[in-house]
């Protein structure tokens, strides 16, 4: 599946968070990832992230769909962080 991720996490934790999203998703800019992730994966990468937040405190929100085909995806402006479609 096709997963969209943007987090909002503490200052002393903002590097811990992306480096453990890298093990899963392109970062695409600052706080946002995205990707294909099977959905044990997906299962997976939350449990992980969950470990790390601070439940009242951190924010991450995902959006999951069936493939990128089911998304529009437009840039304005610079794309900060490129992600190559080419394997």
């Amino acid at each position: 599946m096709y997963v969209i991720l943007v987090y909002d996490v503490g200052v002393e934790r903002v590097g811990k968070v992306c480096n453990y999203l890298r093990r899963y998703l392109p970062r695409v800019q600052n706080s946002v990832f995205e990707g294909d992730l099977s959905e044990s994966k997906l299962a997976r990468m939350k449990s992980g992230l969950r470990k790390i937040m601070v439940d009242n405190y951190d924010s991450v929100i995902i959006w999951t769909a069936r493939d990128n085909h089911w998304t529009n995806r437009e840039i304005l402006g610079v794309e900060k962080l490129p992600v190559s479609n080419v394997l």
